[in-house]
């Protein structure tokens, strides 16, 4: 079975080192870096490293693929669905990974579809690292059936959901109102606890109030997050306020995430080594978020 993958950051990236040496020679993929001579290298060496075809256009990526993953930005899911189309071979299963609203996944299938590819709306559950290519995907559209099992046999571990088109991407989205929303509001929280010189009592306080979970270990983690991937969960976090506006309800929390997201990752910081802590992690932003 040919695959391509069409981009490969992150999520692309760990599913295919998941899948293995053994599964690596059905493999190709285009990401637009390779465009660019400034970022070309940095994706040829991340397919060499994995073993993967790395191709110069998106045409020779999905000539003869069966089977295509589309791990690109969020903002660029229904982008990439169009340039692809007059590309994609009859029947080729279109496996929209990426975090956008529903009514995005809706338009990108209508595209595939009308190209004669067979759409599938994939929602991925949890941060591929460390579970890489089992990493829980939730799958729904009219494809979703044939899509299921193929993906285990990768192997993968979907889960399918009964519906149409964009189900999948509902359910992550509006998780994701809480789960990016409490991150928003950890790195609001930890950079005026450190700046007010309160951040031990302050989470200690949390601690008591929430016990199982060490907020200031979690704001540090958070804050990382931000800082490599903050430009991405702020596209993410658009469509997500998106969705809101589509069933009619005010998106004012999810907005104010995609701000924070994106402020963080704007400031250019490094990611910060696995032993910073908290207070040295937003002692570096507010040095740059206060000018």
């Amino acid at each position: 079975m040919r695959i391509a993958f069409i981009g490969l950051g992150e999520a692309g990236s760990a599913l295919t080192q998941g899948f293995g040496p053994d599964r690596a020679g059905d493999i190709a993929t285009y990401d637009i870096k390779l465009d660019d001579p400034a970022t070309a290298p940095e994706i040829e060496d991340r397919c060499a490293r994995l073993g993967i075809a790395a191709r110069p256009s998106l045409a020779e990526a999905l000539a003869g693929a069966e089977l295509i993953f589309s791990t690109v930005t969020a903002d660029q899911a229904v982008a990439v669905a169009e340039a692809a189309a007059p590309h994609l071979a009859p029947d080729a299963l279109w496996c929209d990974l990426n975090s956008c609203a529903p009514a995005s996944k809706q338009a990108a299938a209508g595209i595939v579809e009308a190209a004669g590819g067979r759409y599938v709306d994939v929602a991925v559950m949890a941060p591929v690292h460390p579970k890489l290519n089992m990493v829980p995907l939730l799958v729904s559209g009219p494809h979703a059936g044939v899509a299921v099992p193929l993906l285990e046999s990768l192997p993968m571990a979907p889960k399918l959901v009964e519906g149409p088109v964009g189900r999948a991407s509902s359910i992550k989205m509006i998780r994701s109102v809480m789960v990016k929303g409490i991150e928003a509001l950890t790195a609001e929280c930890a950079l005026a606890a450190v700046a007010a010189g309160v951040e031990t009592e302050v989470f200690a306080s949390l601690n008591r109030s929430h016990p199982g979970k060490e907020w200031s270990a979690q704001a540090a983690y958070n804050f990382e997050r931000s800082l490599v991937h903050g430009a991405r969960r702020a596209a993410e976090m658009e469509e997500v306020a998106k969705t809101l506006r589509d069933l009619g309800l005010p998106d004012r929390m999810a907005s104010a995430t995609v701000d924070w997201q994106r402020q963080i990752a704007e400031t250019g910081l490094p990611a910060p080594g696995a032993e910073a802590t908290v207070r040295e992690i937003a002692e570096g932003l507010l040095a740059v978020l206060r000018g």
